[in-house]
This record gives C-alpha cells, sequence and structure tokens, in this order.
C-alpha cells in the first residue's frame, strides 16, 4: 500500500458540514447543543474551534471579492498528517503514532497520559484535550476503516466531492491540475497547500482564495521544544544510568547489613545490644555514627558501636 492522503477542495465545498457528523457519529464523539458556543457570536461556524469532542469542523471566512461580490472562503480544520509530525515525535507515552504504511499519524488511546505535549508541539494547533477522559483527542485519520479498504468516514459522507481518499502522489496531481483550472478562470491566489509543508501533510488542499483567505498557517514552523526534548533524551537515559547504578551499588554495601538493636538506659547512661546484653557504650545516648559508616564497619566484620 502506498501512502495515502485526503484531498479537500475548497472550490467545491459547500459547507454541509456533513464530515463533521459523519467524524462524530463513527467516532461516537458527543455534540454541543449550544450554537457557536454561549452566547452565539454570530457566525455560520459551529462549534468556533476543535475542542476535546471534535476532531474535524469546517471554518467560515467571508470577505469582499471585488467584482466577484461576497467572496466564501471555507476552510477544514483536522488533524493535517505531518510527515514529519511534531506530536509523534514528542509523545512520551508513544500514543501518537505514525503509520508507516499509509503515513497518517493516529492515536492510540489506551496509551494517552494526557500529558498535553502533541498540543505544544503542533504547528496547526490541532490535538485538543478531553476533560471527560484526561486524554488527548484528534483525528486519526481512520486508520481502522482503512485497514478495511474503506475511506475515512468524513470523506465518504461530502456530497459534492469535495473530499477525496486516495494514493498522496495522485492527489498532489490532482490538486495542481485543479488549481491550474481556478487560476485559468480568474481565481489568481488559488494554491496547493501541503505539498511540502512539515515534510509534507497527507491532507491536501486546494484553496480557492489562497492560504491564508481559508485560515491555514501559512509558514507551519516546528515548536522548538520538540528538537530540545530530542536532545535531552540521551542526557535523560544518562542520568537515569547514573542513578541506577548508584541504588545498585548501596543495595550491594547493604547486602547481609543488619544494624544491632540498642537500648538506651538513662539511669546508668549505658547503651545496651537487645539481643547479648552487653554494654556497648556509655555516656550519651545519640548514635553518632552515620549509616555509611554502619555500613563500612558491618563489611569489615565490626558490629555495633564503639566498645569501651
Amino acid at each position: 500500500m502506498s501512502e495515502k492522503a485526503i484531498l479537500f477542495d475548497s472550490s467545491r465545498c459547500t459547507a454541509c458540514r456533513g464530515c463533521q457528523v459523519a467524524c462524530k457519529c463513527w467516532n461516537g464523539l458527543p455534540s454541543t447543543l449550544e450554537k457557536n458556543g454561549n452566547p452565539s457570536t454570530g457566525s455560520y461556524q459551529s462549534p468556533m474551534d476543535l475542542n476535546g469532542t471534535t476532531r474535524i469542523l469546517i471554518s467560515f471566512h467571508e470577505e469582499a471579492g471585488g467584482d466577484k461580490g461576497v467572496k466564501w472562503a471555507f476552510g477544514r480544520r483536522s488533524c493535517q498528517h505531518c510527515t514529519d509530525a511534531p506530536c509523534a515525535t514528542i509523545c512520551p507515552a508513544g500514543a501518537v503514532f505514525k503509520d508507516e504504511v499509509t503515513g497518517l499519524v493516529s492515536v492510540d488511546d489506551s496509551k494517552c497520559i494526557g500529558c498535553k505535549y502533541c498540543s505544544t508541539a503542533c504547528p496547526f494547533d490541532v490535538p485538543q484535550y478531553r476533560e471527560d477522559n484526561g486524554r488527548m483527542n484528534k483525528c486519526t485519520g481512520c486508520l481502522d476503516r482503512i485497514e478495511q479498504g474503506l475511506s475515512p468516514a468524513c470523506v465518504t459522507t461530502c456530497q459534492p466531492g469535495a473530499l477525496v481518499f486516495g494514493d498522496r502522489d495522485e492527489l498532489l496531481a490532482q490538486a495542481k491540475e485543479r488549481v491550474s483550472y481556478l487560476q485559468g478562470k480568474g481565481y489568481a491566489d488559488a494554491a496547493v497547500y501541503g505539498e511540502d509543508q512539515v515534510g509534507g501533510l497527507h491532507v491536501v488542499q486546494v484553496l480557492k482564495h489562497g492560504v491564508a483567505a481559508h485560515g491555514q498557517v501559512e509558514d507551519p514552523q516546528v515548536n522548538p521544544i520538540v528538537g530540545l526534548t530530542q536532545i535531552m533524551k540521551p542526557v535523560t537515559a544518562v542520568a537515569t544510568g547514573v542513578t541506577v547504578a548508584g541504588l545498585a551499588a548501596m543495595f550491594a554495601l547493604g547486602i547481609g547489613y543488619k544494624r544491632d538493636k540498642l537500648a538506651y538506659n538513662a539511669d546508668t547512661e549505658d547503651t545496651i545490644d537487645v539481643d547479648t546484653g552487653q554494654v556497648v557504650k556509655h555516656g550519651d545516648g545519640q548514635d553518632t555514627e552515620s549509616v555509611k559508616e554502619h555500613i563500612m564497619e558491618n563489611l569489615g566484620g565490626k558490629k555495633g558501636g564503639n566498645d569501651e
């Protein structure tokens, strides 16, 4: 199987939001009963952004279009499935991972620890924290469907054909051809998005009015913290090794060590070995020897404190 991708053609999108509904239905995600949040913003967009139970949304951007009248620019907010996926790189639990066959970036909920590192790393601000289960939430690419020969749920419900699933190389060629057609129709800002960003995205987009007009990040940059965590991994491993070695050495020193049971008689000011009844020290009842000194004494064959 070759690398796969989803093609979103904004010039064909009618903003019916069937893809949003299909995603929630397939993945069993709840929906809010509020319109655009509370109070209403007056926007047709709902919800206003991705959240812990919304993995995809169609964004609404309305601008003046000159001689073309009102210019509606519908956008697609969801995981872009980066080739150099920073969310998968930074995830300490291995919950976010890139499928090496399809190139899609998926999530294993059973491994997620809710640390939110993936959200910090993502240049598109996609992964969202889900309050009801304490885990991160994002599009999985519907790997469970693809493995059964099906298309992602959002694609199967798109009536105008604005969403297409297939081989990435083929969809890129199709996107470029469509952009060339749109430019020929007077849409000079039409552009292909996803060919090179973050190593290449597995969501390729035809943006009729240009990148910014459709709400996409023009020059996505990976958070520097991702690189820092990779540098720190070997350092952390060394520090961990030193700590383990130190603990092992202390364990070895303590093998066979048993400290004498001592009792202090305040009347006589004698410290007595409980097992033998022998006076091991006279005077201050406080034990002045350190644990290390007792261990070394034990290894040397001595027991107890200083005999007097």
